[in-house]
């Protein structure tokens, strides 16, 4: 029966991680690395027993792929503060590892609580997250967004859902994705990627009709409504500062933000 390691990284998260290490007390141990928290974060995890180790941070991939090589076991939940392993999900991983898992890998739908509900339409669900994976034949890559682990032979799915608690409030999310569509803007700028007019035009109303009809955000009303309107706007500002990056020298000489560091 293959051992569970659960790798957590931090940075200012002491308003999650006593949760996040409660819903994984059923793992083998619970590995928190920590990028210079300035609140409670490493005192709550260190009296909740689980081993902590301090990195500066180095990027999201960096800084999992160095959290999985402290582990004892070479099976992997990584988990991050604000997610939460449900008793129903902690069951299919006990069961899925009471003997050698087909796969090296697994995918866990994941479901976020925001603006009151749980959101199950729209690009919010069923966001598809390969968290479980043998470290001897998986790792995370990526730049500065959108990481991710690659398994070789491809990953498994599993069916219980992992909780997200992603956003305090509607302000936060607009900060993030101001934060974030600057790297990804910053990401396919290096990649060759150029944006014009017509990616400005079309892109966001697809991506409206996407979200509130192809993926039924009408059906969670003003929320729904809501969600498919940020994430419209989310695409327009990434191509936005993608077209800017094109034509500014000084946007592209600047550093991309702060590698993806948490916000």
């Amino acid at each position: 029966m293959p051992g569970l390691s659960v790798t957590i990284i931090t940075l200012d998260e002491a308003d999650h991680i006593a949760a996040a290490i409660d819903s994984v007390a059923f793992a083998d141990e619970v590995i928190v690395v920590d990028a210079g928290s300035r609140d409670d974060t490493v005192a709550i995890a260190r009296g909740k027993g689980v081993r902590v180790e301090s990195r500066a941070w180095t990027g999201w991939v960096d800084q999992k792929n160095y959290a999985a090589s402290l582990a004892a076991h070479d099976w992997i939940l990584s988990l991050d503060a604000d997610e939460r392993v449900t008793p129903a999900l902690a069951s299919e991983i006990r069961a899925l590892l009471a003997s050698e898992p087909p796969q090296r890998g697994y995918r866990l739908p994941r479901v976020t609580f925001h603006l009151g509900r749980w959101i199950r339409t729209t690009d919010f669900y069923p966001d598809f997250q390969t968290r479980l994976y043998d470290r001897r034949a998986a790792r995370w890559r990526g730049q500065y967004v959108h990481e991710s682990v690659a398994v070789d032979g491809g990953a498994g799915q599993l069916t219980e859902e992992l909780l997200h608690y992603s956003y305090r409030d509607l302000r936060d999310h607009l900060d993030r994705i101001n934060h974030y569509s600057s790297l990804a803007a910053r990401q396919m700028h290096e990649a060759g990627r150029r944006a014009g007019p017509l990616d400005l035009l079309a892109h966001p109303p697809a991506a409206f009709l996407r979200n509130y009809l192809l993926r039924r955000g009408f059906l969670d009303g003003g929320a729904g409504l809501t969600l498919s309107l940020v994430n419209a706007y989310s695409v327009f500002l990434k191509f936005a500062k993608l077209w800017e990056l094109q034509q500014t020298p000084a946007a592209q000489a600047a550093p991309p933000g702060r590698s993806g560091r948490p916000a």
